[in-house]
């Protein structure tokens, strides 16, 4: 769990690298907020594709190599970014770093099934997403600094190339066979992929879990790819004390993400009906993203900051939606089911960019762009209520 999360560190410092880095990028290539709305997007273009393949194979493949060979590819890609000299080729490598990092959630989801009970599985799942976050906060304090004295490309291929040095431990303390012990067909016909799709797709638990969840990553992604540019070019902060000011609420996104597991398995293995548990404590976590609405409209750039970090708290719901999924998937399909999941989720993190550089170039203001995610993402607590059905009861860990 301590190299998930540190993966999960790295993964996101390695996506939201850019963030930080595209107000000197968009300076060198002249970009538009439409441009820089696409550059943003491109990561997920290839992400969000690969949710339903990289599902499939965590499911059967010994996730030891395949996490690793993603690890390695998104890592190479990272620092290959640092190389590009044009508009196309940062989206070509963007596009190979969503392809690598899209084991991230499927992978370590699978992995938390494998080797914990339902009810202890919130605590692992917030720790793992905990990474991301600490990743965006570490980032925020090293990369603007790094961006000011060794310019934006030695920074990503420093960042990128560095984290090879992950492989190490992790062939060291990774078990050598990391798969489910359930038997699964060796091959799979068309006919049966496509049965299985509808399946998918008529599954009532899956489609609430997945709108819920696309509601909360539009959220969740307005504020990575925009909330650092934001800081310089609304509230005119340079780089470094964007830099700073934009970790905060990733601060508080992150806290929330262990603690908001660990208090739902403790009142899961108190007796308390661990639905109800999962599912409120979503809802609370969604209602504090309305927070994004007064930071939009404040004057005061320190009182906006502390909007947004208030907004922050929606990482609350972040372990309790993955045990849900964890819950209504069955267990050989839980890699699958993640894929899914992280698919449509992350059909938020293409439009939100994109959505967020149209409103800003046709308003000339975030603030359009700021209340629609505030509204979104409560309106996603809903489906967990009126589609997701009871949490059925699973079976134990199978890594023990």
């Amino acid at each position: 769990m301590g190299l998930l999360f540190t993966a999960s560190l790295i993964n996101y410092f390695d996506r939201a690298t850019l963030s930080f880095a595209l107000p000197l990028i968009s300076r060198d290539f002249h970009l538009a907020p439409t441009a820089k709305g696409a550059l943003s997007s491109a990561f997920f273009w290839s992400y969000a594709l690969m949710q339903i393949p990289i599902g499939l194979c965590a499911d059967r493949v010994n996730l030891r190599w395949l996490y690793a060979g993603a690890f390695a590819l998104w890592s190479f890609s990272q620092g290959l970014t640092g190389m590009a000299t044009s508009l196309g080729m940062l989206i070509v490598f963007r596009v190979m770093l969503g392809v690598g990092e899209a084991i991230y959630l499927p992978g370590g989801t699978k992995i938390v099934s494998l080797m914990f009970v339902p009810s202890e599985r919130g605590f692992p799942c917030g720790l793992i997403d905990f990474g991301t976050r600490s990743g965006l906060v570490l980032e925020g304090l090293l990369v603007p600094w790094m961006l000011q004295k060794l310019g934006w490309p030695k920074t990503f291929m420093i960042v990128g190339f560095t984290a090879f040095l992950w492989l190490v431990p992790w062939f060291l303390v990774a078990p050598k066979t990391l798969k489910s012990r359930a038997p699964l067909p060796a091959t799979m016909n068309a006919a049966a992929f496509l049965a299985g799709l509808r399946s998918l797709v008529a599954n009532r638990n899956l489609v609430g879990i997945c709108l819920g969840f696309f509601c909360f990553d539009y959220y969740w992604y307005l504020l990575l790819t925009w909330l650092p540019d934001y800081l310089v070019e609304v509230r005119h902060f340079d780089i470094i004390k964007a830099g700073f000011f934009a970790s905060l609420p990733f601060v508080v996104f992150g806290l929330c993400q262990p603690l908001g597991g660990w208090i739902g398995d403790r009142l899961s293995r108190a007796g308390w009906n661990e639905t109800r548990v999962r599912k409120g404590l979503i809802t609370i976590a969604f209602l504090t993203g309305l927070f994004l609405i007064p930071a939009a409209k404040a004057s005061n750039p320190y009182v906006a900051i502390g909007f947004i970090m208030a907004g922050s708290l929606v990482g609350l719901s972040t372990a309790n939606q993955i045990v849900i999924l964890q819950h209504c998937a069955p267990q050989d399909k839980i890699g699958l089911w993640t894929g899914v999941y992280n698919f449509i989720g992350n059909i938020a993190g293409i439009t939100a960019p994109i959505l967020t550089g149209f409103l800003i170039e046709k308003t000339g203001s975030y603030t359009s762009a700021f209340v629609f995610a505030a509204v979104m993402v409560p309106a996603g607590a809903l489906s967990y209520w009126f589609i997701v059905r009871e949490l059925p009861r699973k079976a134990a860990a199978v890594i023990a």
